[in-house]
């Protein structure tokens, strides 16, 4: 039987945290930054948690069973 892979695009975006949760960086945050406030981006600067509706699809692309 061949090896599971994970999911590459997952393994780049989600970190796990010790606790065993799953970290995620905010979106808007990439391009068009002129027109979004200092606030705005400061704010999208931090580290977010997966939410728990989607963490047992998130742990599966990352082979977290």
């Amino acid at each position: 039987m061949p090896k599971v892979k994970t999911n590459s695009g997952a393994k780049k975006r989600f970190t796990l945290t010790g606790t065993g949760k799953v970290k995620r960086k905010r979106a808007y945050h990439s391009h068009i930054l002129t027109k979004k406030t200092k606030k705005q981006k400061r704010n999208l600067d931090h580290v977010a948690m997966v939410d728990q509706t989607n963490m047992r699809s998130i742990r599966e692309m990352l082979l977290l069973r």
